[in-house]
């Protein structure tokens, strides 16, 4: 009896101090900190000029990862609680990071501020910088990736890069009169339309190519009148109704429908706002407005269809097909810069801007 007892005792001991031990290791788990949330991006001015630094580029990948471009420093990868984040120290092509995109094969492409460079078997390669010399002909295809290509960047002529298949080439642009004696080139983003047609944004003008002919978007297209002709074009979107939107740095939005251009352009202050349809675009409406929809940096979709504009100074702006309404810090959108608008596979939508900010269909979250 003594004997059973005493056995009984000795489990007793060992279950009591394994629950103990339990209990101090729920403890110890309690007192972990969460995975870190900060991207490790200060948002600090650049040197040049006021353009302050932030997320200008998101993507969500097949692997459910999202990367987060940098306009002044690298690219951060987050997977799960997991942040990697690369810079030129680790073979970028440079750390201003202007868009980001999957290829079929599932590599991961970055337009940088010089050069193209991929993330491919878990490293970062630098693919080109205007060492391409071959001009390939102009054909389209649903898989095809596009990069900025200037003369800037040792390019010969103006055009843009083109990754089919793993191999990267440069395309001259076309005879348009994109190529006019002294048009400015440069190539400021990408977008694919319906049917699968790329269109093509550039400081002073846009065009769409659709495998067989070009489109060509120019001030005088857009509306703009006399001696404020020259549109400064920052990026460019066709929505889910073929209509085709572009932004503008100084002269707000220009919406393409069929053969109607019509402008975009509330004054500051005014909350919502009716769209004003039918007039041409005067530039000077509001151009000095910070806190207008002039300076349009970044357009896109949600899933109601409704569409989404970033604005330098601004915050950002929703279309619903009647008013406009600006979002700011009493929405929960803390950033009056936003540079990217990303819908990801579920149909939520991101903003990045200083910081990484997610909509739940009434306020923003600030997610990173």
């Amino acid at each position: 009896m003594v004997d059973r007892f005493a056995n009984f005792a000795r489990v007793a001991g060992v279950l009591v101090a394994m629950t103990l031990a339990g209990c101090a290791s729920t403890r110890e788990a309690d007192r972990i900190p969460e995975a870190p949330r900060l991207l490790p991006f200060t948002y600090g001015r650049a040197s040049f000029g006021s353009f302050n630094g932030g997320v200008r580029a998101i993507l969500e990948d097949r692997d459910g990862s999202f990367w987060f471009g940098s306009h002044l420093e690298g690219v951060c990868r987050v997977d799960g609680g997991r942040i990697r984040h690369f810079t030129r120290a680790d073979g970028l092509g440079d750390d201003q990071i202007r868009s980001i995109q999957e290829a079929p094969d599932g590599s991961i492409w970055f337009d940088t501020g010089s050069g193209v460079s991929s993330f491919e078997v878990g490293r970062i390669m630098r693919r080109a910088d205007g060492g391409l010399r071959s001009i390939a002909p102009w054909t389209l295809d649903p898989g095809d990736l596009w990069f900025k290509a200037d003369e800037a960047n040792g390019f010969p002529e103006p055009g843009v890069l083109r990754l089919r298949e793993g191999r990267l080439d440069f395309l001259a642009f076309p005879a348009t009169p994109l190529r006019r004696d002294g048009a400015l080139h440069d190539v400021t983003g990408f977008a694919r339309g319906a049917g699968g047609r790329l269109w093509i944004a550039t400081y002073e003008a846009v065009f769409g190519f659709d495998g067989s002919s070009v489109a060509v978007i120019d001030g005088e297209r857009m509306g703009l009148r006399g001696g404020e002709g020259v549109p400064h074009v920052r990026c460019v979107f066709e929505d889910s109704r073929g209509r085709v939107w572009i932004g503008n740095n100084g002269v707000g939005v220009v919406v393409v429908d069929g053969d109607a251009t019509y402008g975009l352009a509330p004054l500051a202050g005014e909350g919502d706002a009716l769209l004003r349809m039918g007039a041409p675009l005067a530039a000077s409406v509001a151009a000095d407005s910070d806190e207008s929809l002039q300076r349009v940096f970044s357009i896109g979709e949600d899933r109601d269809g409704d569409i989404w504009f970033g604005t330098i100074d601004g915050g950002a702006w929703r279309y619903d097909g009647r008013v406009l309404r600006q979002f700011t810090a009493e929405d929960g959108l803390t950033t009056p810069h936003v540079m990217s608008i990303y819908r990801d596979r579920d149909g939520v939508l991101w903003l990045g801007g200083n910081g990484v900010f997610r909509f739940d269909g009434r306020r923003f979250e600030r997610v990173h």
